[in-house]
């Protein structure tokens, strides 16, 4: 690596709005993120299918299993 052209790489803390804390590394001393993998809901298990004008029932009908 050539010298005087990197930026300095220090200890980070990741604050989410939930209030997790995640200790790292990074370029940043302080990262604030509005979501994390302790809140969102693809990893939490409480993702929900918001259906608007009916388009999921219309899609499972079109693409979903013949009986």
């Amino acid at each position: 690596m050539k010298k005087g052209i990197h930026p300095e790489y220090v200890d980070c803390t990741i604050t989410c709005s939930c209030g997790n804390v995640i200790h790292t590394r990074s370029t940043r001393k302080e990262i604030k993120v509005e979501i994390c993998s302790k809140c969102h809901p693809f990893f939490t298990g409480t993702q929900k299918i918001i259906d608007t004008a009916g388009r999921v029932e219309k899609y499972r009908r079109k693409y979903g299993k013949k009986s």
